[in-house]
């Protein structure tokens, strides 16, 4: 449920996100933190795709690096699958 809700908060597009909904949301889709340097963290999935994160005031993530999660994770198609099943 909480996936659920994060995607659809991804999908409209906000300014910012938490630091925390993003690694939640990377770890749900097989994303592991495999490094961290100063405000710069590396997710990597066991096919080799990795996602640079940086932070902003330590806690927060730009609309820049949601929109680029968004179209990584395919989560538009994710959701609406989503809603068929349900």
């Amino acid at each position: 449920m909480k996936t659920l809700k994060l995607v659809k908060l991804f999908l409209s597009e906000p300014v910012e996100v938490r630091f925390e909904e993003v690694r939640f949301l990377l770890n749900a889709f097989g994303f592991e933190e495999v490094r961290s340097k100063g405000s710069h963290h590396i997710f990597r999935n066991s096919e080799g795709q990795s996602q640079i994160i940086p932070k902003k005031g330590g806690q927060r993530v730009k609309r820049t690096y949601v929109r680029e999660i968004v179209d990584r994770l395919n989560l538009e198609e994710w959701y609406a699958n989503q809603q068929e099943e349900s």
